[in-house]
């Protein structure tokens, strides 16, 4: 065997075969080292510059604290324990925040996908055994020209990440599973917002119920008073039909807050992952309105970027298209990839056996780096790369738009809460000086002073400003919920527990195998990237094989 010059300091002679092993071996890591350490095209993504205010416009009131807060389970301020055990149910039993959940193991798998391809892309095994038949007509000089032949091989693929094509995809599909738990807290801001928004409107309306109840109570009183004395010949019958009229109009009321009150209870059970009409036992207790601290910490506007999920999730989707500028820019360049082919081959012609397949004689390999460009792309590829860019920057203006309405949400929900409480205090005096027209009102039209009119005025306007005061003392609690909502707290309840329930990951577990994705352990360790929690660098979350 001819191995060419021989190698001197005790190296043993090589065959061809091995040293050409050798020199694509060599090819093989050398184009590795330049996947591993090549440039990443394309832009790095940097958080915009998005306008905050220093303080909110109400930061000057006596009833706001602008000390920094978390609002972990802001509800708790209220003193509601019917609240909080809503609350709690909601977030074990809400079907739309499961849902939301799902997507975040649908974004996690996505993500796994996403790592698998900075390994060899195509890796097959084949196995196969033929019976075959060649045509006499040809001159194969052989005694038979049928014959068995069979193969045992593998194939492998590896496109290499020269460019950061490969890694600027995993930073996209890591951005997208952050950008899908950020919108899964945002469900639970929602949902923890609108059951106590949902709640403090039942009390309200019960409320509002019990305000018309006692006024029709009055008025019932005062048409039997008015009867009696136009038998009496003192009162005149247009006197009682007024009284039969105001009346009407009050005990009318009291169907429509029905009907209010029994789809506010729907909308709540709904929100509680039941049926409609099951809460009620839920609900047994104190009714009065929830009554809303003095003082409401809102801390300053600056704290929305870092706690609010909304304002992440915007940004994280505006970092995940980022990359896939850079995606589509490696379009524009070469690729390079290695691939290799190793198997066997036997037949039983001329006297051979298909067991020959398992001897050294039957291999056959093949192996070498691809390059490929493509060079007329007629605009496609450029077009692509403007039509990422655009994308890009229309989530940047969205997330800009977002930190902007989120200041708005919070500034509005402030204003319903100051200015109810100021509303509070008129119309409770409101309501002293209508009792005591009304209280005058009787007196005199007893005394043959006042005229009946005055009497019904009275009682309308009593009526009015309990109801008002109802709505009012309502609206205090639920401007503060707005806010707390609007300022982004509560989604910190979920840390700790798995973005499914219990019973829901063990369904799942019954048809496939999630590895620890259904544990919270699903965000670590940090993906490409991002910091990881030891700040030794970034870490790349496994694939879950």
């Amino acid at each position: 065997m001819w191995c060419g010059p021989v190698i001197s300091h005790g190296r043993k002679c090589k065959s061809p075969q091995a040293s050409a092993i050798k020199r694509w071996l060599g090819v093989g890591l050398l184009l590795l080292a330049i996947s591993v350490q090549g440039c990443m095209i394309g832009p790095d993504y940097k958080t915009p510059p998005a306008p905050v205010a220093k303080n909110w416009p109400s930061a000057s009131d006596s009833g706001v604290d602008t000390s920094r807060q978390e609002y972990i389970d802001w509800w708790n301020v209220f003193n509601d324990p019917t609240m909080v055990k809503l609350i709690k149910l909601a977030y074990q039993q809400n079907l739309t925040l499961r849902t939301a959940g799902v997507r975040v193991l649908e974004a996690r798998a996505q993500l796994g996908m996403a790592i698998g391809e900075l390994y060899p892309q195509q890796q097959t095994l084949t196995a196969s055994v033929s019976y075959n038949r060649l045509p006499i007509s040809l001159p194969y000089n052989i005694v038979n020209s049928t014959y068995w032949s069979d193969v045992f091989g593998a194939q492998a693929g590896w496109e290499l990440d020269v460019w950061g094509q490969i890694r600027r995809g995993i930073q996209s599909a890591d951005d997208a599973f952050l950008a899908s738990v950020a919108d899964y807290d945002s469900a639970l801001v929602s949902l923890t917002g609108d059951v106590a928004a949902t709640y403090v409107k039942i009390r309200t309306t019960e409320t509002q119920l019990e305000v018309a109840r006692q006024n029709v109570e009055k008025e019932e009183l005062t048409v039997q008073i008015v009867k009696i004395r136009h038998q009496g010949g003192v009162a005149t019958g247009r006197d009682v039909f007024q009284a039969e009229n105001v009346l009407g109009a009050t005990e009318a009321t009291i169907p429509q807050l029905t009907a209010q009150l029994e789809q506010q209870k729907n909308s709540l059970s709904v929100l509680l992952g039941m049926p409609p009409g099951t809460i009620d036992e839920l609900l047994r207790g104190n009714s009065k309105i929830p009554s809303a601290p003095e003082k409401a910490a809102i801390g300053i506007p600056a704290d929305l970027l870092r706690r609010r999920p909304d304002i992440r999730k915007a940004e994280l989707q505006a970092a995940a298209q980022c990359a896939q500028i850079g995606v589509a820019k490696a379009d524009l360049l070469p690729s390079f990839s290695l691939t290799g082919i190793v198997g066997t081959l036997s037949s039983n012609v001329n006297q051979h056996s298909l067991t020959d397949v398992f001897t050294h004689a039957s291999m056959f390999y093949q192996v070498g780096p691809q390059f490929q460009w493509n060079i007329l792309n007629y605009g496609q590829i450029t077009n692509n790369v403007r039509l990422q860019d655009a994308k890009y920057q229309e989530l940047l203006v969205n997330y800009q738009n977002t930190v902007l309405k989120a200041q708005q949400e919070v500034a509005d929900g402030m204003s319903t809460f100051l200015q109810s409480k100021q509303a509070v205090i008129y119309l409770k005096e409101s309501v002293t000086a209508a009792q005591g027209a009304l209280r005058i009102a009787i007196i005199q039209y007893q005394q043959g002073i006042a005229d009946f009119t005055t009497v019904l005025t009275a009682e309308q306007n009593l009526y009015t400003a309990e109801n008002n005061l109802a709505i009012a003392s309502g609206q205090v609690p639920l401007g503060l919920i707005a806010a707390y909502r609007a300022m982004g707290g509560g989604w910190q309840i979920r840390e700790g527990n798995g973005f499914v329930p219990r019973e829901t990951a063990h369904e799942m577990e019954d048809r496939t195998n999630w590895g620890t994705l259904l544990t919270p352990d699903l965000l670590n360790p940090r993906a490409p990237g991002l910091p990881s929690p030891s700040d030794t660098g970034p870490l790349v979350r496994p694939p879950e094989w």
